[in-house]
């Protein structure tokens, strides 16, 4: 499967190429975000890769009656029609910039993307939060009629928004869906996109996950008391580092176009990746919250034994919670041994984009591959030197060495290095895992 376009949204960034130029001269893209620094006391975290109307060249209408409301956006530089724009939230925008950016990458013909052999696959981690809170607080609590929240309350919050608006942008005539499963969800859906390429369902497939800016998601992780909170933004998100103590909550978009590989092949186009393979699974032992070792040394097996080859690198879920990053990567060197390899963790340099996490990562995955480095592990400085809780536990099967046994394959900075193949890891709430093989074109 033939990766041939890609786009998005940013932290801090003003399109692709500034992101790709940040990430490998190991910048962060977090800071603080004055919208939970306003609320003082009442949350405990206020740093985040957050991303404005502004810095996407969009201008908010507010409603005329509570003036906080966004009833619509204009596009300033031209991009997306207002009639599309007035069925969007804002990272609905994000995903339509994205699949622009992608197919005028991908040089996919209208005829091509108007066709019944293309569809549309991304999906977003939660509701459209800001949209929903200011409706029916006026319903709820102002006593306001039901019009104040005005007629695109559904369409700007349903679950499917943002698969509906590209399609409706392109004018798709193929499959058309959202894949939902937490914070796996970018990757998901990209898997999901792969199969359906795979099994001769569609030819083509624009595909991805976003999470636009919210607060009110913001707020939500902050009250289980799972953000990262002491550090200056910039060393916030420390996946992997022994003082780690919690994630950097933050919102993106990534999309990508695939294509069938042979098709892609005889009209010349330019292959970002290959897509070798996808696999998922669930823990199922029952804990919503909890990362499994077992779940993960199955999703391993379950890629490996496709024939999937060794990767160069893999791309950590690596989100900065004490337990999950210790298991992710002691499962990592259960599957794939003590070298020959090195791991990265975009996370430490932008955050944890939940439903955005999985595809905005695989963009990550596509530009080590065409730049031929490895993204670092920011503020990873000092691993665990002694054996985690769950290893000292009875019947654990697993690596017997601590995580400072494992630094020569953490590193903290980008380095230049042969890649050809990268697989990239994600996870969710509920114990779902997401597997996927990229491999650079030969």
């Amino acid at each position: 499967m033939a990766v041939v376009g890609m786009g998005g949204a940013f932290p801090a960034c003003t399109d692709i190429n500034n992101f790709r130029e940040k990430l490998f001269s190991n910048q962060s893209l977090i800071r603080q975000w004055d919208r939970p620094l306003a609320y003082g006391k009442q949350v405990r975290s206020v740093v985040s890769g957050y991303i404005t109307e502004e810095e996407m060249g969009l201008e908010v209408i507010l409603d005329p009656y509570t003036h906080s409301y966004p009833e619509t956006y204009i596009d300033k530089l031209g991009r997306i029609p207002d009639a599309n724009l007035a069925t969007a939230d804002m990272g609905s925008i994000w995903a339509m910039l994205g699949a622009l950016d992608s197919i005028k990458m991908a040089g996919w013909t209208t005829k091509e993307t108007e066709s019944e052999q293309t569809g549309v696959v991304v999906g977003s981690g939660g509701a459209g939060n800001l949209i929903l809170r200011v409706a029916w607080h006026h319903f709820f609590v102002e006593n306001m009629k039901s019009r104040i929240a005005g007629s695109h309350t559904i369409d700007r919050t349903m679950f499917y928004r943002d698969a509906a608006n590209i399609s409706c942008l392109l004018k798709t005539r193929g499959v058309c869906e959202a894949i939902g499963s937490a914070c796996a969800t970018g990757l998901g859906n990209i898997g999901h996109a792969y199969r359906l390429i795979k099994f001769g369902l569609q030819d083509r497939v624009i595909a991805g996950g976003l999470e636009g800016t919210s607060l009110e998601t913001f707020v939500g992780f902050d009250g289980m008391q799972v953000l990262s909170k002491g550090f200056s933004p910039e060393e916030s998100s420390r996946p992997f580092d022994i003082n780690r103590n919690g994630f950097v909550c933050s919102f993106g978009a990534g999309i990508v176009a695939l294509e069938e590989y042979e098709m892609a092949k005889v009209r010349g186009a330019k292959i970002l990746g290959v897509i070798d393979e996808y696999f998922n699974n669930s823990d199922g032992d029952g804990d919503m919250f909890y990362p499994s070792f077992g779940g993960q040394q199955r999703l391993w097996k379950g890629l490996l034994n496709n024939g999937c080859p060794k990767p160069d690198v893999v791309k950590m879920h690596g989100t900065s919670t004490p337990a999950g990053d210790a298991i992710e990567l002691l499962s990592v060197v259960d599957a794939l041994g003590e070298d020959g390899y090195h791991v990265c963790a975009p996370k430490s340099q932008f955050g944890h984009m939940l439903g955005g996490a999985g595809a905005v990562e695989f963009i990550t995955a596509l530009l080590m591959l065409e730049k031929q480095m490895v993204l670092p592990c920011l503020n990873a400085v000092t691993l665990n030197p002694e054996l985690e809780k769950f290893q000292k536990a009875d019947g654990w099967e697993g690596p017997s060495k601590p995580l400072a046994a494992y630094r020569d394959i953490v590193q903290q900075k980008a380095f230049a290095k042969e890649i050809n193949h990268v697989t990239c890891l994600n996870y969710g709430f509920g114990g779902t895992n997401s597997a996927m093989s990229v491999s650079r074109d030969v």
